[in-house]
């Protein structure tokens, strides 16, 4: 059965951050192969993909084992916050970050992959709404221009506080107004939002090139009271779940790209506590669970 779409797996989902078993990333390659993807979306810091390991003869090897996998690179995964250090004006952060993610370009082009993405900046009590818009799109306009010369696109995510919301979001794409400056919209920001995910994907649909794909499940939580003998509710904390056993209507989101008539990458990222632990038999059973998934669509 032709699949409607690429699959890849993130390699943030055996990095170790959240407790579980942490792979190289030599290690990790050969393993999303074994699992059944296309390509992967690497993440570009430490233990997987910082530039600061990666002379030309590592950047080679790194071509050389996804070539020997037969694997694609579909993604480099930056990290960044454009609002980061304007407390401090002397410190050139913008600057600091605009030079991580031009070199982050260099190494997607050095692996052979076209895509880099991206995330905006947090929100902070120190600066108005109106500075910290201003910040991010002059981020982006900067980051892309620099971008082209590598031959890549930005693919901007649906994650940190500002624009996270897909109104603001198709605002700040449309303001940056650089072509190679695009959108990796996931579901699960606007499903946590509580927002209608096919109306979102319409209104985002002219700037989706990819999407990374996460469930959960809520878990309620309570903070004991002592003098009033009693529970006040707290925020839910989230889980992660295997797909289709979360809250997220995938089926719904998924019909809504292909109806926009979506065919970039569809990834599957593991990054948060995940349900029945961080064991590489619980990471891998979750890791094809996606596929048996996606495949049933």
């Amino acid at each position: 059965m032709a699949r409607k779409w690429k699959y890849a797996l993130h390699s943030v989902s055996y990095s170790g951050f959240w407790g579980q078993d942490r792979l190289e990333l030599d290690a990790f390659v050969p393993r999303a192969r074994r699992l059944g993807f296309d390509g992967v979306m690497l993440m570009a810091k430490r233990p997987h993909l910082s530039p600061l390991d990666l002379d030309g003869e590592g950047r080679r090897r790194g071509r050389g084992l996804l070539e020997e996998n037969g694997l694609e690179l579909a993604c480099v995964a930056g990290y960044n916050d454009f609002t980061l250090g304007m407390e401090r004006p002397d410190v050139p952060m913008a600057e600091v970050q605009i030079t991580y993610l031009t070199e982050l370009c260099r190494l997607t082009q050095d692996l052979g992959g076209s895509m880099l993405r991206v995330f905006t900046g947090f929100e902070r009590s120190d600066a108005a709404y109106d500075q910290l818009w201003g910040r991010v799109v002059s981020g982006l306009k900067e980051t892309a221009r620099q971008a082209v010369d590598f031959g890549v696109t930005l693919a901007v995510q649906n994650h940190h506080d500002l624009a996270s919301h897909h109104l603001p979001m198709a605002d700040l794409l449309a303001e940056v107004d650089e072509p190679n400056c695009r959108a990796a919209f996931d579901a699960w920001t606007p499903a946590l939002q509580g927002e209608d995910l096919a109306e979102a994907v319409r209104r985002m649909a002219p700037w989706i090139v990819h999407t990374t794909v996460a469930d959960y499940q809520s878990r309620p939580r309570f903070r004991y009271q002592p003098q009033w003998v009693q529970f006040s509710r707290e925020l839910p904390v989230m889980r992660m779940a295997p797909l289709g056993e979360g809250e997220i209507d995938y089926r719904g989101f998924f019909g809504a790209i292909e109806e926009a008539g979506y065919r970039g990458y569809v990834a599957f990222e593991m990054c948060a506590p995940l349900l029945g632990g961080g064991s590489l038999e619980n990471l891998d059973r979750t890791a094809r669970g996606f596929i048996e998934y996606m495949d049933s669509l």
